[in-house]
């Protein structure tokens, strides 16, 4: 979708965002060369893991970068997700996931409180589907929380709970679904259709 302000893509799984250290191939590089920015630039306004698939917004200009970036900030952006993770979740259908993440940043430890509503859509022995609504916004928090309950989300390499290893699949299960917001009163709904891999699982599993 685009509008004079930003454009929402489909982000494929394996492409980062932005450039870091590892990554060749980025998506602020990519659309920079395009001809949606001929007379602008693009802007990033929130994260995606480089692994996860779908909704992704690109600021055209400075003014919406810095609108969209404080509404993700502000939590007045609804994000929902739809993951594949191992194993019976052993949760009430619905619910709240409350944590506290702890990541180290030069060598000091930080704990962050993480929240995330959740429903579980459907479920076997061998894994669960389940739609998840982040309220807070920590760095991996999706993934953390699933593994903290020895369900990780299948195909993460880096938290994975798993020793089952067909479930391993090379894909990281995990797809940005929808994303909502207002500007000046007008609502934007955005979602993306999950990729052919994610939706083979659902069939399989």
């Amino acid at each position: 979708d685009d509008n004079e302000n930003f454009i929402v893509v489909n982000k494929e799984s394996g492409i980062a965002v932005q450039g870091g250290t590892k990554s060749k191939k980025n998506l602020i590089d990519i659309f920079s060369k395009s001809k949606i920015f001929e007379n602008s630039k693009p802007y990033s306004v929130h994260r995606l893991d480089k692994d996860t698939s779908g909704v992704f917004i690109i600021a055209k200009n400075r003014e919406t970068a810095q609108l969209l970036t404080s509404l993700f900030r502000l939590r007045k952006v609804y994000k929902t997700y739809l993951a594949i993770c191992n194993g019976a979740l052993i949760l009430n259908n619905e619910g709240l996931l409350k944590d506290e993440l702890i990541r180290f940043e030069n060598k000091k430890k930080i704990v962050e409180k993480a929240e995330t509503k959740y429903e579980i859509l459907d479920k076997n022995n061998n894994a669960t589907f389940i739609e998840l609504h982040p309220i807070t916004g920590r760095k991996h928090q999706l993934r953390k929380q699933l593994f903290n309950l020895g369900n990780s989300i299948i195909g993460d390499k880096k938290y994975n709970s798993s020793n089952n290893s067909k479930i391993n699949n090379k894909n990281l299960m995990l797809h940005s679904y929808e994303i909502k917001f207002k500007i000046n009163e007008k609502k934007y709904t955005f979602r993306a259709t999950p990729p052919d891999y994610f939706r083979n699982m659902l069939k399989t599993k």
